[in-house]
């Protein structure tokens, strides 16, 4: 199992707590992380609402790579249907020289209504920008000289003259809303991410996802990697499962609200379902368990939600790689 920090990066300036607070606290729960052993540390980018205020995580990311060494930096994700891939590439290109080739990039299409509005992009034409943005950003990555005449951009014997340490490229990974898209990213032989509450009702929904996603897989003629699925899930570990509710409760369902058009699911919600990863360390070490036995390798935790206190971010991060993890292990004889 590899466990990494997620982080939406939502913020309510009427709160009370300034952006460059806020920045603060991510750069330093990102050291943290690297102190724990956590895996990857992701960004998300969003635009035009306090759901995230990240817009351009390269800058972010850059700016943890001169405070890290060894953890892995990631996007969760790039939103490729807003941008133009040459600027893409180039900017991840000199993340990935900048952090010592620890950059991983995660890249989705976009869902978030405002923000197509905000970039005046017609929704239904995502599909189309995102796959022709992402094939030519993998192209430019790995130092090809493209020319390219397609329906969104038209490229003329360009090549970036900044290339990534990681070769051919730094790996990428597609993120899915929509549980039945597992299969075409597994057939594309791509890495996937997700974040089944956001799809599914139930955990036992996962299973299937996931054994889709394999026979795409498998139909690629490419091998399948245990780190190739990365899941989120919203994390917070205490002495108790009351503790964890009480700390985490309210914490979450700011959160939800900030979503605008996902489903609304109360802390109760998530703990009946069992899409959330809350409660004491055996708590959730029995559902880390399960979701082992369910085919899950890669967790991305979001302990970063909804305005909770810096002081018990680290709290939960710390119960979980001290005594989370060893338990995990324990339980599992390795």
């Amino acid at each position: 199992m590899r466990y990494s920090i997620f982080s939406v990066q939502d913020h309510y300036p009427d709160r009370g707590r300034s952006l460059a607070t806020f920045y603060g606290e991510l750069m330093d729960q990102c050291q943290l992380a690297e102190a724990l052993g956590y895996d990857t540390f992701w960004i998300a980018e969003h635009h035009f609402h306090q759901y995230g205020v990240v817009p351009d995580p390269s800058v972010m990311l850059s700016a943890l790579a001169q405070r890290t060494s060894r953890i892995r930096l990631g996007t969760a994700i790039s939103t490729l249907t807003f941008h133009n891939p040459l600027h893409i590439a180039e900017s991840y290109a000199m993340v990935d020289v900048l952090s010592g080739g620890r950059l991983t990039l995660g890249v989705g299409s976009g869902y978030l209504r405002h923000e197509f509005e905000g970039f005046g992009v017609d929704g239904a034409t995502k599909r189309e920008r995102f796959d022709e943005t992402l094939a030519l950003v993998q192209r430019l990555l790995a130092g090809e000289r493209v020319s390219h005449r397609g329906r969104v951009h038209t490229l003329d014997q360009v090549a970036v003259n900044v290339r990534p340490l990681q070769q051919p490229a730094p790996p990428v990974y597609l993120a899915i809303l929509r549980a039945e898209a597992a299969y075409h990213v597994g057939r594309q032989g791509m890495r996937m991410m997700s974040v089944p509450y956001a799809s599914f009702d139930t955990v036992e929904q996962l299973p299937a996802m996931i054994a889709e996603y394999a026979r795409g897989r498998a139909e690629s003629g490419t091998r399948l990697a245990d780190d190739d699925v990365a899941l989120a899930f919203h994390c917070h570990v205490a002495e108790s499962d009351r503790a964890a509710e009480d700390a985490a409760a309210e914490a979450f369902e700011l959160y939800v609200e900030t979503r605008l058009y996902a489903r609304r699911q109360s802390y109760a919600d998530v703990i009946r379902s069992g899409l959330a990863l809350f409660g004491s360390v055996e708590t959730v070490t029995d559902k880390l368990i399960r979701l082992r036995d369910m085919g899950a390798h890669h967790v991305m935790l979001l302990q970063n939600f909804g305005m909770l206190a810096p002081e018990r971010v680290a709290r939960s991060m710390r119960l979980f790689a001290e005594s989370v993890m060893p338990l995990y292990r324990k339980r599992i004889g390795a």
